[in-house]
């Protein structure tokens, strides 16, 4: 059976979507409600510089429907490091704020690591074994987005695949030296999009969108999907999201 497919962008609030994604007209406090309506996921990307008291993350959970799923970008305090196995206490200060309040409305975990941080197998091993499998009875999923082509290894994939965390599929036309990896390491697949366009209204052309489907498609034969449209042409990551959602239903 094939894993569902979630399609969204990063976060919610962005005021040049207000009256070209969101109505004219509707309230700031009503922006989480509606974005969860039309597309399917939500990537929260505040997490990655502060952390969030409980009572938010309940609110989160209760202003949007059943099925939909918020991803959570991880505190860079644990990824910007130099020892990564260091981190622990700070991996308890990001766990324990209370995302685990999101239930089954809590989907995988983006550890982004910065474009200078080089693989070191002893290092990042170190780092995979504090990645818990579940917390407050809540199963974590966990996503690593690598952004160095020193990863781009068998090395790391089998680490990866041993602790049975995803690699983030990310594309960015900016960033060449990023490494694009898409290998299976997981039960579930994650992908950031970074390459959407202004002066496309649906931020890339059907043709991309076809292709960024089949390619969701594939994944999913290994289980649930994660795709969001960040950065880039960021206006237009909404439209792309609809669109994308759109054609997975054809």
């Amino acid at each position: 059976m094939a894993g569902a497919i979630r399609v969204g962008v990063g976060g919610w609030t962005f005021e040049p979507w207000r009256g070209t994604f969101y109505p004219s007209g509707l309230r700031q406090k009503d922006e989480l409600s509606f974005i969860s309506n039309e597309l399917t996921s939500v990537e929260i990307n505040g997490t990655y510089y502060s952390t969030f008291k409980p009572d938010s993350w309940a609110k989160w959970r209760d202003e949007t429907p059943d099925g939909f799923v918020f991803s959570v970008k991880a505190s860079r305090y644990c990824t910007n490091r130099k020892v990564l196995a260091d981190g622990a206490e700070s991996f308890e200060r990001f766990l324990s704020q209370g995302l685990t309040v999101l239930g089954d409305k809590l989907g995988p975990i983006n550890w982004q690591f910065m474009g200078t941080k080089k693989f070191d197998p002893e290092d990042f091993e170190g780092f995979l074994k504090l990645l818990p499998k579940e917390k407050d009875g809540v199963r974590l999923r966990h996503a690593l987005e690598v952004r160095n082509p020193t990863f781009a290894t068998e090395q790391f994939y089998d680490l990866a695949r041993q602790y049975g965390a995803a690699i983030v599929y990310a594309v960015d036309d900016e960033e060449p030296t990023w490494p694009q990896i898409d290998e299976a390491t997981a039960d579930f697949a994650y992908a950031r999009l970074m390459s959407s366009r202004e002066d496309e209204p649906t931020g890339m052309t059907s043709g991309e969108l076809d292709a960024v489907a089949e390619q969701a498609r594939g994944w999913a034969g290994r289980g649930d999907v994660f795709a969001y449209f960040i950065s880039g042409a960021k206006v237009r990551n909404p439209a792309a999201a609809q669109a994308l959602i759109a054609k997975l239903k054809d």
